[in-house]
């Protein structure tokens, strides 16, 4: 497993970084193995199929973009309709993956910032309650 790792880090880093001289192809490959071999496995992780992961990536997007949008009607309104406020959002997720995923995706939506996380629930700043 810590070999596919390093071959993932190690081809995002070749794509990521563009340039593909000696130097910058030793270093990436010597940090991808660093970063795989230190890295432990995680056994309490459930794992999560491909199709799963492939399918939540153009439905983030759309919520980004959709909530990108709400964001920008925001600021361009002259009178700037905000009534900022923190949010408690029950989940059925329990592992610390799963709520790093969701708190991750819920900060990267604009308006939005998650404030604190704990099994089960995450506690979001919110611009507004529509965001």
């Amino acid at each position: 497993m810590r070999i596919l790792t390093a071959v993932i880090l190690f081809a995002l880093w070749l794509v990521l970084s563009a340039t593909f001289d000696p130097a910058h192809v030793i270093i990436g490959a010597l940090v991808s193995a660093l970063i795989a071999w230190l890295n432990p496995a995680l056994p309490h992780m459930r794992r999560l199929s491909w199709l799963a992961a492939i399918a939540y990536q153009p439905w983030l997007f759309g919520r980004i973009l959709k909530s990108g949008l709400h964001v920008s009607r925001l600021i361009l309104d002259p009178k700037l309709p905000i009534s900022p406020e923190l949010v408690r959002h029950q989940t059925k997720f329990k592992s610390d993956g799963e709520l790093v995923v969701l708190g991750n995706s819920i900060t990267l939506t604009p308006g939005t910032v998650t404030v604190e996380v704990a099994p089960g629930e995450l506690i979001v700043h919110a611009i507004d309650a529509a965001s």
